[in-house]
């Protein structure tokens, strides 16, 4: 029997190319990947290379790495001369290494074997409605972590160079200077909370997350001129946060739970928390109804990797009733996260 169809599809033009320009677009991003990994934008940062000068310097095959090259140059990641020297431009300089802010680690992250393999493995995960990344790379995902220390310091690297285009934005729109103690619940190695504290210097803090990972942020810490004001404090969300803070923060950390975690994160916080503390969850906000938004290839992204996901407004409010928090606004800011405000359910 053939497929019923209506007027409009009858109408309607099939759009080839726009749909090869989708599916073929992750081409462009192993692309990226390969030049990331062979550090071509560092390599080009100092002075123009051709590419048989960058072939020697990255012990790769001359035509091959021509080709590269040449591939990158046409999607604006670098730039060519007419004599054939290569140099990035302002979107390849995000992959230098010695940028602040360098998306250099979350290429490597996003785009590795780990990674590009569970996302192979998408369907998989819409059909058993579990995480997928054990099945791609033979460990549960924070455990492969724990197993792989070059990734590990990749992650740490990519959130950073990841909170550093987020924070200005939530700075942005919220104002800390009326907190004495501000402690980041899962703050990895201390970025957002460095930020923070670098804008408001009458506040202190506490970053809070598995040893391991506090263990990555005391240089950088140290390095912001920080250590008089910010403790770095290991442990588990799931038994006990730091007391002493009137203000909480968890920035990119329950996007990264399903529902029964999270809200054991969250009553973990709530425990501690003051009567007149307040809580602030940095997250992507998934809007009601079509359209395209970040949020929504992000939550696919958390679902094959961890179980995790992106949550609407609503989710967000029950979410946070459930453990004890009343949601008091929503605040949009520049980046697809947005700042969610709770405050103790009195």
């Amino acid at each position: 029997m053939d497929a019923p169809t209506s007027a409009a599809t009858e109408q309607r033009e099939p759009d080839f190319g726009r749909m090869f320009e989708m599916v073929t677009s992750f081409w462009v991003a192993r692309a990226v990947h390969a030049g990331t990994v062979l550090g071509l934008p560092d390599h080009v940062a100092a002075r123009p290379r051709t590419s048989a000068e960058l072939a020697t310097v990255t012990g790769t095959d001359p035509r091959s790495l021509h080709r590269l090259l040449r591939a990158l140059a046409g999607v604006g990641v670098l730039s060519v001369d007419e004599e054939g020297r290569y140099t990035t431009t302002a979107l390849g300089d995000t992959l230098r290494t010695d940028v602040p802010g360098s998306l250099a680690s979350f290429v490597q992250l996003e785009l590795g074997a780990a990674h590009h393999g569970t996302w192979g493995l998408l369907a998989d995960s819409v059909r058993t409605g579990q995480p997928v990344f054990e099945a791609a790379s033979g460990h549960p995902i924070w455990e492969y972590f724990e197993r792989t220390p070059e990734l590990a310091d990749h992650l740490g690297k990519a959130m950073t160079g990841l909170t550093a285009m987020v924070a200005d934005a939530v700075l942005e729109v919220f104002d800390f200077s009326s907190y004495g103690t501000v402690v980041d619940v899962g703050g990895g190695e201390g970025g957002f909370l460095s930020a923070i504290l670098g804008a408001h210097p009458g506040t202190s803090g506490i970053v809070f997350d598995l040893p391991h990972v506090v263990a990555n942020g005391r240089a950088r810490i140290a390095d912001a001129g920080l250590a008089d004001r910010c403790e770095l404090v290991g442990g588990s969300f799931f038994e006990k946060v730091p007391e002493g803070g009137d203000l909480y923060t968890m920035k990119w950390v329950l996007h990264d739970w399903n529902d029964e975690s999270s809200i054991e994160i969250l009553k973990s916080v709530r425990r501690v928390m003051p009567a007149d503390g307040r809580l602030l969850v940095v997250d992507t906000v998934v809007p009601e109804g079509g359209g395209f938004s970040p949020s929504k290839i992000i939550d696919l992204n958390m679902m094959v990797l961890s179980g995790g996901q992106e949550r609407t407004a609503e989710e967000f409010r029950t979410l946070l009733d459930a453990a004890g928090f009343t949601l008091t606004r929503i605040l949009p800011t520049a980046s697809p996260s947005s700042v969610i405000e709770a405050i103790p359910t009195r």
